[in-house]
């Protein structure tokens, strides 16, 4: 079996698909995106194909191995995530060559049903609403967000804000469902430090990237400072960029399947977690190929811990996602799970009509620039 071609589709609402044809006409489908960069991916990936065409798709490690390290200059997000869409593209083309799921290439399930936790907007107001919604619709977990202009020494009003949110929150669920926090990097040291003990009290599930991974250094003595269980990771791209962090002791690592080199680095990723005894909670804000990537690794990694997703509820809903698969029931959740993907390859089938309806509309989705009062650039 060899490797004919490779195609690429940029669909609303801000994600790149990628269509890897085979001359034995299995299709391989991954999703090589960098949220803000996704014509940049597909490019590279283009620059990938000079290489892939003609090759046989079984030997996935070797592919990954000479993507990664056969250009010379090495690693970075844009080369990652188009490494990543092609390795879950190998992956599926391996499950459909053996007819199996991924999870079996991968060792075997080691649990029947993954845990999901649904998003919630803190900028459009009625958290607790909206967190007695997702917990209706049968989710076990929530996640907000820190306000998005944070400073590095907010008020004690800002502060408040934050801390009052996710009260809000807790009252409106009680205490047998997960709350976590996002801080999205919005923190200086010492304002996590400051804002993590008012948290405590409310048993957060984790508290998500308190600071931006240059400031990776610096997670030590966050950790220390407070017993809410840290997690990061959704802006590292391989085992190498989580080795500190993991020595910092964070809790819970957030590798993107779409940027992290793909299936087969988050599986490498996950054991050298373990070694730390932290858990696997990918990142997630995309569409279905990234998730159903996501879910592989879920059902087959021990020390996962729950799945973040976009397609249902929250301020980056991506529900139009959905429409770009042949059946959507594999993606049905009960009681805030989704059961064992049975099916092979990643487990889904691509409506590939409706990718290139919607790969004509197309999109140009740009990170949103935010600022300070003040006019300087805040986090977004």
């Amino acid at each position: 079996m060899k490797i004919t071609k490779l195609e690429t589709f940029l669909v609303p609402p801000r994600t790149c698909l990628l269509r890897m044809g085979t001359d034995e006409g299995i299709i391989g489908w991954g999703e090589p995106v960098l949220e803000g960069r996704a014509h940049t991916v597909a490019a590279a990936v283009a620059e990938f194909a000079d290489y892939l065409v003609g090759q046989d798709p079984l030997r996935i490690e070797q592919h990954w191995q000479v993507l990664t390290k056969g250009g010379f200059y090495r690693g970075g997000p844009v080369l990652s995530s188009a490494v990543a869409g092609v390795d879950q593209a190998l992956w599926d083309i391996a499950g459909k060559v053996h007819g199996v799921p991924v999870h079996r290439l991968l060792g075997g399930p080691v649990r029947d049903r993954v845990r999901l936790y649904a998003h919630l907007d803190a900028e459009s107001g009625d958290l607790a609403e909206q967190a007695a919604q997702r917990v209706e619709a049968g989710f076990t977990a929530v996640k907000t967000s820190a306000p998005v202009q944070h400073r590095a020494l907010d008020s004690p009003a800002a502060v408040r804000r934050l801390v009052d949110d996710v009260a809000t929150i807790r009252d409106a669920v009680g205490t047998e469902v997960d709350v976590a926090v996002d801080l999205h990097g919005r923190l200086s040291l010492p304002a996590a430090r400051r804002v993590l003990p008012l948290l405590e009290p409310l048993l957060p599930l984790f508290a998500e990237e308190p600071v931006v991974p240059e400031q990776s250094a610096q997670l030590a003595q966050i950790v220390d400072a407070t017993s809410i269980p840290i997690a990061t990771g959704e802006r590292l791209y391989s085992r190498w960029d989580f080795a500190p962090v993991l020595s910092a002791g964070v809790a819970v690592v957030q590798p993107d399947a779409s940027h992290a080199g793909g299936i087969s680095e988050v599986r490498r990723i996950a054991a050298q977690a373990e070694l730390h005894d932290a858990t696997l909670a990918p990142h997630c804000p995309l569409g279905p190929i990234a998730l159903a990537a996501c879910l592989q690794l879920g059902f087959a990694v021990p020390n996962f811990l729950i799945q973040e997703q976009v397609l249902a509820g929250g301020p980056y809903d991506t529900t139009a996602g959905l429409g770009y698969l042949a059946d959507t029931s594999v993606f049905s959740s009960r009681d805030g799970y989704i059961k064992l993907l049975t099916g092979p390859g990643l487990g889904i089938e691509i409506d590939e009509k409706a990718v290139i309806r919607a790969a004509e509309l197309g999109h140009r989705w740009r990170t949103p620039q935010v600022h300070h009062d003040d006019g300087s650039r805040a986090e977004w």
